[in-house]
């Protein structure tokens, strides 16, 4: 397996945009890609802010940033990727659309070349079934933010070969990243938990019990945790939200997971969090988190 040099990042939201900063930051070279040139732009300017915040309070050198900017670039065009060693994929969770999306890279790009998914909840093996390298496919699910989180879930599907494994594993830490190896299941560890918590959380707000900014308070100030739950849904998206919950209700039948109605009314009224500018809270749509 050949060392990995250039990374491919497909999919230009929240968690693309933070993989690929993950990467720059490390020393890489980055090619983003999305269909949607407005999407590639706001990626553009939250990166440079984003870098910028990072100058400001000490974390980075401005020569280090200059120099991650540098080495990122983006692109509408797949055939882009031609060159790349490893490819994420961090598009919409959708089985479909991800195991076309690896049979298109599978033609572009050379033998090498590994293809990982960022998936939260559906299964690497079915992700990788029919692209032509199944054992070169690893799941490499990055927490959100992706740019502040080191946590990384690592899954291999059934094909996945070892040396594949170990290169990927490899390379996560030499970003900074803190990987764990999981097994191909729904929702790995992360969302296994998370994804009927924060639906409790949505109906808990529903019924009235509390206002979102009083649940994040409480669950930050009892729990310890460093985000409140609405804050990260409005993170994650509540469009995303919803695509989480159908993929993993349609593997579990677990009536928790199920998308409360709160949250597909939010999504068809366009309140979708951070992207939009409107959620549970309100944003500045160009405005990344953290620095």
């Amino acid at each position: 397996m050949s060392e990995i040099r250039t990374v491919g990042v497909c999919g230009a939201g929240t968690m693309g945009s933070g993989i690929a900063i993950v990467a720059a930051r490390a020393g890489y070279r980055v090619v983003l890609y999305d269909t949607h040139e407005e999407s590639l732009e706001r990626a553009r300017r939250q990166t440079e802010g984003f870098f910028g915040k990072s100058v400001e309070r000490g974390k980075l050198t401005r020569e280090q940033a200059d120099a991650a900017l540098a080495a990122s670039s983006s692109t509408s065009f797949l055939a882009d990727l031609a060159e790349c060693d490893i490819v994420i994929e961090a598009v919409f969770e959708n089985l479909e659309v991800k195991r076309a999306l690896f049979g298109q890279l599978d033609e572009i790009c050379p033998d090498r070349t590994i293809f990982a998914s960022n998936t939260s909840t559906l299964s690497i093996t079915e992700i990788a079934s029919g692209c032509g390298r199944e054992d070169r496919v690893v799941g490499m699910h990055f927490c959100l933010p992706a740019q502040l989180m080191k946590l990384v879930e690592m899954s291999p599907g059934l094909n996945t070969s070892e040396d594949t494994f170990k290169a990927a594993w490899a390379f996560c830490e030499a970003m900074g990243q803190r990987p764990v190896k999981t097994k191909d299941t729904p929702g790995f560890v992360l969302n296994y938990f998370l994804v009927p918590f924060n639906n409790d959380v949505i109906r808990l707000i529903e019924a009235g019990v509390a206002e979102p900014a009083d649940v994040d308070r409480a669950i930050k100030a009892g729990l310890g945790y460093k985000m409140g739950p609405c804050e990260l849904l409005d993170l994650i998206g509540l469009d995303t939200q919803v695509l989480l919950c159908e993929a993993f209700y349609g593997v579990t039948h677990d009536p928790r997971c199920a998308a409360p109605p709160l949250l597909k009314r939010m999504v068809a009224a366009g309140h979708l969090g951070r992207k939009s500018g409107r959620g549970f809270f309100t944003y500045d749509r160009d405005a990344m988190y953290g620095g």
